[in-house]
């Protein structure tokens, strides 16, 4: 396998970074695609943690099905400034 040395400290940031930027954006469409994003970079930490079943779990539900149904709820409803 292959290491990991530097991604296990830059994967972290990145996910801390997401994580704020999903609080931060008023949009809340921009708000779903950084969650997307933060749970796919959190599924490669569980990869690289050496957990693939957890992985793609959180791949397939975190990042595919959340996002989907977020973004189906945010076009059911209506946009006010």
């Amino acid at each position: 396998m292959i290491e990991a040395g530097p991604l296990h400290i830059i994967i972290p940031l990145a996910l801390v970074v997401c994580a704020i930027f999903v609080a931060v954006f008023r949009d809340l469409l921009y708000a779903v695609v950084a969650l997307a994003v933060l749970s796919l970079l959190l599924a490669f930490q569980f990869y690289l943690m050496k957990a693939p079943d957890v992985a793609m779990a959180e791949a397939g539900i975190g990042a595919a099905v959340t996002t989907a149904i977020l973004i189906i709820t945010l076009r059911a409803t209506k946009r006010m400034e």
